[in-house]
């Protein structure tokens, strides 16, 4: 069994290597080699994410997912957990998860039967824990709306503050020529973002 570490922040601004010495120390716990990383900085409510795409092709049966939290893989809608949930189970990759002790005994498991069982209750535990990252990520959803609801009735709500260096990145890429597909690889940025910058001038 090879093991793929996966970690992932929301935005450009977290960091997602935060949690890479405590799976680094969770794989040495459960005496496992980690085979490589995949890293990235994508919501866990979009279902299209390169980094773990690249690890679900790259693992074969029978190889695991080391994650800090179940919420690292999703904070999907049930529809779009179910699909990535169906690409892990269809290819038999196993999630061993720092938050869910069921999966812990993956590494250690040699027996058939067994490891039957426990896949049926980790299926089972995973969908609980992906319901409840979930209902996590639309319930601070729902206090931010309000929050930017009620900013705006007292006058105080001023927007997201503009990255003006990123837009002068932006801006100078554009003026040298670069495509938006360049310019999102070079700054990880979204296209929206390169659309704006190129209506603006500095």
């Amino acid at each position: 069994m090879r093991v793929y570490a996966y970690l992932r922040a929301s935005t450009k601004e977290q960091d997602a290597l935060r949690a890479k010495d405590t799976l680094s120390e969770f794989a040495k716990f459960l005496k496992v080699k980690i085979s490589a990383w995949f890293i990235e900085n994508e919501s866990g409510a979009k279902l299209q994410r390169p980094e773990l795409f690249r690890l679900l092709d790259t693992a074969e049966p029978g190889d695991a997912i080391l994650i800090e939290q179940i919420d690292r893989i999703t904070r999907l809608s049930e529809e779009d957990w179910y699909k990535l949930k169906s690409i892990i189970l269809d290819n038999r990759i196993k999630v061993i998860s720092l938050d869910l002790p069921t999966s812990h005994n993956f590494a250690s498991i040699d027996d058939e039967f067994q490891r039957w069982v426990l896949s049926a209750v980790n299926s089972m535990m995973l969908d609980i824990l992906a319901a409840t990252a979930r209902k996590d990520y639309t319930d601070r959803r729902r206090r931010q709306a309000d929050g930017v609801l009620k900013a705006k009735d007292e006058g105080k709500y001023k927007g997201r503050p503009l990255n003006v260096d990123l837009h002068k990145k932006i801006q100078s890429l554009l003026d040298v020529g670069k495509s938006y597909s360049e310019i999102q690889f070079l700054l990880r940025c979204s296209r929206h973002t390169i659309s704006k910058v190129k209506n603006r001038k500095f």
